[in-house]
């Protein structure tokens, strides 16, 4: 991932999440540039042919944000069709600066997978809140500020969707990064005669 960071978020955590979240699919011809916005809280553009990814984030933003999304299923009658507006309440700016960046990135991923990009900000939406909400904790809530049942917006499997893009076999930069995961070792308890059992062990 060709990546570069304007703002005063911490350059080398911010792409490690973007990579962690980009897995498992192939990162190395993105290119990613996170940058202030000129008023708007935050805002993002895809440029799918070029493979280039823009994030915009307001400085004027406070958290917590609660971030207006398209999740939510489509009502209609015989004259019109309306969605509420369910919001995700994002914690600080990693997480604004994430979801920004997850709704670009499934707008690129559509277009790898050989879908039509056209009209999918929701599927774009419940993709990146479904790893706000998963992996950092974030809460979906109505108009009135309660929570939202996870049913009533995670109801498309995103990733079947995409599941034509192509795919990185290789540990991302992400993985390397990390240390080791500690591994389950056998242990042996020596000294005891045949036929007896130990009462208790602190390992």
């Amino acid at each position: 991932m060709d990546f570069r960071n304007s703002t005063e978020l911490d350059a080398q955590t911010l792409h490690r999440l973007y990579v962690q979240h980009t897995r498992p699919y192939r990162h190395d011809k993105l290119v990613v540039r996170v940058r202030y916005s000129r008023g708007a809280d935050f805002s993002g553009t895809c440029y799918y042919t070029e493979a280039r990814i823009l994030v915009n984030l307001g400085r004027h933003v406070t958290y917590p944000y609660r971030l207006g999304t398209h999740i939510a299923r489509s009502k209609s009658n015989r004259t019109h069709w309306w969605r509420e507006t369910y919001r995700l309440v994002v914690k600080t700016r990693y997480e604004l600066a994430l979801f920004v960046y997850l709704h670009e990135l499934y707008h690129f991923l559509v277009f790898e997978a050989g879908r039509n990009p056209r009209r999918k900000e929701a599927m774009c939406d419940r993709f990146a809140v479904r790893a706000l909400v998963d992996h950092h904790g974030c809460r979906v809530v109505d108009r009135s500020g309660r929570r939202v049942p996870r049913e009533a917006w995670d109801f498309q499997d995103v990733e079947a969707f995409v599941a034509g893009a192509p795919r990185d076999p290789a540990p991302t930069l992400f993985e390397e990064l990390l240390p080791a995961r500690p591994r389950k070792v056998p242990v042996r308890i020596l000294g005891l005669r045949a036929g007896t059992r130990p009462k208790r062990s602190d390992t």
